[in-house]
């Protein structure tokens, strides 16, 4: 903040391209790109360093709805589901050794634990003039609170600095080896002192080849939605489908610790939708009790400008009664599902965290347009989802 910023120039620029294709005209008349690659591991067209900070890279990608991207984001989600045939052996390897006698060891254990139940980050060094953003390796000793018998307080800034606090019940190893591990260390100590993300993510490939924190976090999320989903969905209208569907991301929301602030139209579309509850509350009550005199064979009631209503039966009444019934319940299920969800952001897990073959094939299964879960965007960007099997299963 403060310090003017130069624009680029091409001589910042390195470009990636084929090997046979024409590099591409520079736009500045006597000027050149800084370097032409021909890189085909990569997904990046082009990167230059910040000019402010020159630890920072800024990178030009290709389109998310593009084919490559697609191919890489359907590996991604293999490897997660790779990670189903190996969990077993996984979470019994790190709860052998939560009593290890080796430290290091015994770090790793807990932290892995840590990443797995809690989709903690994996967290790396930052620099001193970056926000202090906390992962798992860089939990400190502030940031973890043992509450007897066994539960854990952690409280710390993640990433982009959005604060995760939560109290959580552990097995008593793991709340014991924190406390030990806690036990002397000033409050800026590290509690995972032996580790770093450079020793936690070799161990974690030495589990499974190109198993990462991120794998893990992509693995409990799919995984919850595909069972909440799987056991809650049950015939029923559209709306309810729909609302299953809502927790279910909601609950991988919370999992993510993915959090938005309150909308700021929320209180005012609540108002407005405690208002036509109540004016369809009042035209049910009004109906209903037209419904009784016209059983008993007598005139229904004026209206309000004192006008004699047209004759209905009572058979008619009782379909008006039954559909401002189903609306009002509508409504109310609308109503809860906004304020349930007032501070959880659904938006990240279902970009970057959650199978979309999941969602697809639940549409097809229970007949919900996938319009009504996935925006335009979404859609271009998972096109390579849209065929999957409705029995399929993450």
């Amino acid at each position: 903040m403060g310090r003017l910023k130069r624009r680029i120039r091409p001589s910042d620029i390195t470009i990636n391209i084929g090997e046979e294709a024409p590099v591409p005209v520079c736009p500045i008349p006597g000027e050149s790109w800084k370097e032409v690659k021909h890189d085909n591991t990569v997904t990046w067209l082009a990167f230059w360093n910040d000019l402010i900070n020159q630890k920072d890279f800024k990178y030009v990608f290709l389109a998310a709805s593009s084919s490559l991207k697609g191919q890489s984001d359907k590996e991604k989600y293999e490897k997660a589901r790779k990670l189903k045939d190996h969990i077993k052996n996984i979470r019994a390897n790190y709860t052998k050794d939560f009593r290890s006698k080796e430290q290091v060891k015994k770090q790793i254990s807990v932290a892995t634990y840590l990443i797995d139940k809690l989709a903690l980050r994996a967290g790396n060094e930052k620099d001193d003039d970056e926000a202090d953003t906390v992962g798992c390796c860089t939990l400190k000793v502030e940031n973890v609170a043992c509450l007897p018998p066994n539960k854990l307080q952690f409280d710390f800034l993640g990433k982009d600095s959005i604060r995760y606090l939560n109290t959580v019940e552990v097995e008593p190893p793991v709340y014991e080896a924190i406390k030990e591990f806690c036990a002397g260390k000033n409050k800026g100590g590290h509690v995972f002192d032996k580790l770093d993300t450079t020793k936690l993510n070799a161990h974690l490939k030495d589990l499974m080849p190109g198993l990462t924190a991120k794998v893990f976090r992509t693995y409990n999320a799919s995984i919850t939605l595909d069972k909440i989903l799987n056991e809650q969905t049950k015939d029923g209208s559209l709306l309810e489908k729909i609302n299953v569907y809502s927790r279910a991301n909601k609950q991988v929301a919370i999992i993510c610790n993915h959090q938005r602030a309150v909308p700021k139209s929320h209180d005012s579309q609540m108002t407005k939708l405690n208002e036509k509850i109540d004016e369809l509350k009042a035209q049910r009550d009004e109906w209903k009790a037209d419904l009784v005199r016209a059983k008993k064979g007598k005139r229904l009631a004026s209206d309000e400008d004192g006008k004699r209503k047209r004759k209905l039966t009572p058979e008619v009444l009782e379909i008006k009664i039954s559909k401002i019934e189903a609306k009002i319940k509508e409504i109310d299920i609308t109503k809860t599902n906004r304020e349930e969800l007032k501070t959880v952001a659904l938006g990240t897990s279902k970009i970057n965290y959650l199978d979309p073959r999941i969602t697809v094939a639940w549409c097809k299964t229970h007949e919900v347009p996938i319009e009504k879960i996935f925006s335009k965007t979404i859609l271009a960007k998972f096109g390579w989802a849209m065929d999957a099997n409705p029995d399929f299963r993450f």
